[in-house]
């Protein structure tokens, strides 16, 4: 297996530094600690060069914060240098990633992404007469420190740039050697990787007609209940042994004229409708908008982009009818002026 050797130096050039710096800064400049990396920015590109060939990186400090998303997740936001450092990384190791990933693979990939995985998992059901849909236990606080850190090794050489990952790895650890923090950009990219022999597990195996997986949710499809079910038995085992992972114990076997849910959609063959959860944030997001431009809290151009963001949650599904029912039941007070 070929390897792809990443240096600090190459790393650290200026240009490949301005470049994940205004990344990293993607609608954020108006944040304290972003102003302030740009208001010295000769400066502050020039500390982050000098600490990566130190080996003095990453600096390790979180910000930490609940959301409900439906369920309760601990994100790790790191300090803006750290974000900057994360995009250098992936700035040289992404292609790296994106050459070892099988085609039905949908997460942190360029011009891919949930959209066309749940169009995939669509055009699934239309094939194929039976499904498995299942997803990973407390998948990012779960993964094994030293098996990433293995995988890695199988893509990229360089001992000191290794080292940075391993440092990178251990910087926000869920439990002793164990777990990656949700919200940082290498953290995505190491967690998607890490189910990379997940895919080709399934891909080779003889009863797996077709596969999708986005990040931890995995679907694959059979000629009949018997085969999709012991598929699903062997994966268990994969994972475990592995990946040192447990795969949920609700894993959903069905028809696929029944739809499956996936990625906070619910896929038919026939159509592609929110879930439950998904009409409760169009609901909540809309009440919330509205609420704050009533208060005089923001300007009707700021309503206008909170409008923009709720819809972008349903523009991938068949919902123009639940929309309109919805409007036609609470209407805009925005509207009515």
């Amino acid at each position: 297996m070929q390897r792809t050797r990443i240096d600090l130096a190459q790393l650290a050039t200026v240009d490949n530094l301005a470049l994940a710096a205004s990344k990293a800064a993607a609608g954020k400049r108006q944040r304290r600690e972003v102003a302030r990396f740009f208001a010295q920015f000769d400066e502050s590109v020039a500390r982050l060069r000098r600490d990566i060939l130190a080996a003095a990186v990453p600096y390790g400090e979180y910000r930490r914060f609940l959301i409900h998303d439906p369920k309760k997740r601990l994100i790790h936001a790191a300090c803006f240098a750290d974000r900057v450092l994360h995009h250098a990384i992936m700035n040289l190791a992404e292609p790296v990633f994106e050459r070892t990933l099988v085609p039905s693979s949908y997460a942190c990939r360029p011009g891919l992404g949930v959209h066309r995985a749940i169009r995939q998992v669509q055009a699934g059901l239309r094939r194929f007469p039976w499904y498995a849909e299942v997803d990973v236990d407390a998948y990012f606080p779960s993964i094994d420190h030293a098996i990433l850190k293995r995988l890695l090794a199988r893509r990229f050489k360089g001992a000191d740039f290794l080292a940075l990952l391993g440092r990178i790895v251990a910087s926000c650890p869920a439990a002793p050697g164990r777990g990656l923090p949700i919200g940082a950009l290498t953290s995505q990219h190491f967690a998607n990787h890490y189910l990379d022999g997940a895919d080709r597990f399934l891909l080779d195996h003889q009863r797996v007609r077709a596969h999708v997986r986005y990040m931890d949710d995995i679907v694959w499809w059979g000629e009949d209940r018997q085969s999709v079910g012991q598929v699903l038995a062997e994966l268990r085992a994969w994972v475990q042994r592995e990946r040192r992972l447990t795969l949920k114990a609700d894993a959903q076997i069905n028809r696929s004229a029944q739809g499956v849910t996936f990625c906070g959609a619910r896929v038919w063959r026939g159509a592609l409708r929110l879930t439950p959860r998904k009409q409760a944030r169009y609901r909540q997001g809309c009440a919330q908008w509205e609420a704050a431009w009533a208060d005089g809290r923001i300007d009707e151009l700021a309503l206008q982009r909170g409008y923009a963001a709720v819809l972008a949650v349903t523009r991938h599904t068949d919902s123009l009818s639940w929309r309109k029912r919805h409007l036609e039941l609470h209407p805009s007070r925005y509207s009515a002026q």
